[in-house]
């Protein structure tokens, strides 16, 4: 290779591991030589030899005992979009589902599996983020989503924007009752959030902010069902419905479709997530969305900045109102 590229056999090595002193035509050269006489470099071998992995530790924390397969789907959406970012980076990932104390793990870094991590999942399981709290430290190049404390290094979604926007929305298609659903002194920060925003968008209308609270539990989708059982036995008016997520939101049709409530007709429902399940149900489900793409790549853009000794800004995700068919 060095023959047919014209330069000695350390300036070849120096090329094909990106050595800075390397001009870009002497490198040029070098990749055109590999490719004419069909040389693959092997990049775990170079990435050995720098102390890289290029690799990104994604854990999923799911409720205790629940299956993988129960996950939210929210997370889901979110992990294809981390999943793009980091291809985008050159960056591949390791992908675990943890629940219980038998399967926490985050020390990938210390056992050279990974280079950064990212923590997703539901405050549902505190066992799960005192594990990880306990790991955290300056030097630690991780990020995560759905934190329950603001201390740790979080990116969350714009959930107070998000929250005004739905009442928005009810207000302006009419709704002069609109409730809440869901648990606002939930661990799960962004449900309180959500409300805040919902609450202070009707003051400002001059209306009240009624709130039914949930059984934390329960599913999100028995939540829903549930909080309309009890505002149906309540005798409170309402003709609008913001449901903290998606999923208590698709209980929440279900309930009222059950009780003979037409939905748009009778009671206007948003939820938040924007997970793709919304759109088949019936009728569609309006949703409040958080920019997922973006969301991805403040996640690993985040992490990356940790790997390379940057301080790390807790960071929001812009929302936007998806109009379905409640």
């Amino acid at each position: 290779m060095a023959q047919r590229a014209g330069v000695t056999q350390p300036t070849v090595s120096r090329a094909l591991n990106g050595s800075p002193k390397v001009s870009d035509e002497t490198r040029a050269k070098v990749l055109q030589a590999a490719q004419e006489l069909g040389y693959v470099i092997n990049q775990n071998a170079t990435r050995l030899r720098r102390g890289e992995t290029m690799t990104l530790a994604v854990v999923l924390i799911g409720r205790a005992g629940e299956s993988a397969t129960e996950t939210n789907p929210f997370y889901f959406s979110l992990l294809g979009s981390v999943a793009a970012a980091a291809a985008a980076k050159g960056y591949n990932l390791l992908v675990s589902f943890q629940d219980s104390p038998g399967n926490f793990f985050g020390q990938y870094d210390d056992a050279r599996q990974a280079d950064g991590m990212i923590v997703i999942g539901t405050t549902q399981n505190p066992e799960a983020w005192a594990y990880f709290r306990g790991l955290d430290h300056p030097d630690k190049a991780w990020v995560c989503w759905g934190a329950p404390d603001d201390d740790l290094r979080w990116v969350r979604s714009e959930n107070e924007g998000g929250g005004r926007i739905a009442a928005r929305y009810l207000l302006e298609s009419g709704r002069k009752h609109p409730v809440f659903i869901g648990a606002r002194a939930s661990q799960q920060r962004q449900f309180g959030e959500r409300y805040d925003g919902f609450a202070e968008e009707l003051r400002t209308a001059g209306l009240s902010a009624p709130a039914i609270e949930v059984d934390e539990s329960l599913s999100r989708e028995e939540q829903g069902i549930e909080a309309v059982r009890t505002l149906l036995q309540s005798g409170q008016p309402f003709d609008g419905i913001f449901a903290a997520c998606d999923l208590t939101a698709l209980g929440v049709l279900r309930a009222l479709s059950e009780s003979g409530i037409s939905v748009p007709e009778r009671v206007s429902v948003i939820g938040f997530d924007g997970i793709r399940a919304g759109n088949y149900s019936s009728p569609p489900l309006t949703t409040i969305e958080p920019d997922f793409e973006q969301a991805g790549d403040l996640l690993v853009q985040n992490v990356l900045n940790r790997i390379s000794g940057e301080p790390l800004t807790h960071r929001r995700v812009p929302v936007q109102l998806v109009r379905r068919g409640s």
